[in-house]
């Protein structure tokens, strides 16, 4: 069987200012267009199909278009929700949906019901694990942390106790919305960390032929049978390196597998550019970027006049201005910005305490302060879940 791995549409979303739906609207008919022109029998889509729970109107309408076009081709897609995505709103009409061959699997109760296809050489079972959020889940699957290891475990065991009641040699996919130990983030997704950890162990899909991953923007392998295949288009600055693709991966009989990445169209290329602002306005080697979008972080000691101005008249598609100037780390004018770059809330939480009393958290206060952030986010899940 020849699938087609997607994720993190995030339908909806800008980059910077540059409202991004034409872009995805093309994405849309390139995926259609491969679909069609590469014997595809499956597609699978990873979650964060929307950038956030009530998406604009523009964006349901071309996610409506999406799945009418799908449809039409005929061929069966698998979809699940992300953390971005409001699971309630995805999965309205998900039964009805369902049969003209759009499985929507939104439910986290749902995990071991898988969406049974086939091909020439038998069955392939497709299971679809919405993003799992640790507080909104952990009575469901019956843990007694609250972490997304545990969720993502007790999804996993009853995704196995499922195939072994399939007959033998049915094959198996799983779609799933987490971090895993050892894909590389970037800065446009949404923290998901719980009790100070993020990222989940590859060792959970164990058992499993293929493992569909979406969350993390980087097209990625962890291993084989392991892959991220990263968001379609860029959604910030710290993917200038990606190259956007989605992988094409063809099912053998005996559940082996061959991947292979198909790139994906995007507007326009992504440029970081770093020194005084003269240097920029004059390096020969800066040419090439005069048509991409621009990040420009200025080095200068001064700020200089009118910066802005006179970088979009090298570079007309700047959208993001930023200015480092290059200090000594114990210069007093270095950036609060600068200071916190890279910390987590954790971290500066606990740098707070040792700057007003001298001293930082013990391991209870530690502890204290963790469940703190964990609360906040869990209220806000829940929140976002009641929108």
């Amino acid at each position: 069987m020849r699938i087609l791995h997607t994720s993190d549409w995030h339908l909806g979303r800008a980059f910077h200012r540059v409202n991004m739906l034409g872009a995805q609207a093309g994405f849309i008919g390139h995926l259609v267009t491969t679909v069609r022109e590469r014997g595809v029998d499956a597609v699978v889509v990873s979650g964060d199909v929307y950038d956030r729970a009530v998406p604009p109107l523009a964006a349901v309408e071309l996610f409506d278009d999406a799945l009418h076009r799908l449809a039409d081709l005929g061929v069966p897609t698998v979809m699940i929700s992300g953390n971005h995505d409001s699971a309630r709103r995805l999965g309205v009409g998900a039964g009805l949906i369902g049969r003209a061959g759009i499985h929507l699997r939104t439910e986290a109760s749902a995990c071991g019901a898988p969406v049974m296809l086939s091909d020439a050489f038998g069955d392939i079972a497709f299971y679809g694990l919405p993003y799992l959020e640790p507080a909104l889940v952990r009575d469901q699957f019956g843990v007694e942390k609250a972490g997304h290891e545990t969720v993502l475990a007790a999804a996993m065991d009853r995704v196995r106790a499922d195939l072994a009641t399939r007959p033998p040699g049915t094959r198996s996919v799983v779609l799933a919305h987490a971090f895993v130990t050892g894909g590389e983030a970037s800065d446009s997704e949404r923290d998901i960390t719980v009790g100070g950890v993020a990222a989940v162990p590859a060792g959970v899909f164990d058992g499993v032929d293929y493992a569909a991953l979406g969350h993390l923007h980087g097209s990625q392998t962890i291993t084989e049978r392991v892959r991220y295949s990263g968001s379609p288009l860029p959604y910030s600055f710290s993917e200038a390196e990606h190259r956007k693709s989605m992988w094409l991966v063809d099912l053998g009989a005996d559940g082996s597998i061959e991947a292979e990445r198909v790139d994906c169209p995007v507007p326009r290329s992504l440029a970081r550019i770093r020194g005084p602002l003269e240097e920029l306005l004059a390096d020969p080697g800066l040419t090439r970027h005069e048509e991409a979008w621009v990040e420009a972080t200025l080095t200068d000691p001064v700020r200089p006049a009118e910066p802005m101005a006179r970088l979009t008249e090298r570079f007309p598609h700047t959208l993001s201005l930023v200015f480092d100037p290059e200090r000594a780390p114990e210069d007093p004018d270095v950036s609060y910005a600068r200071r916190l770059a890279g910390r987590s809330d954790q971290q500066i939480a606990e740098d707070f305490v040792a700057h007003v009393r001298g001293a930082g958290p013990d391991a209870r206060e530690q502890a204290v302060l963790q469940d703190a952030f964990d609360a906040v986010r869990a209220d806000e899940a829940v929140r976002e879940v009641a929108r």
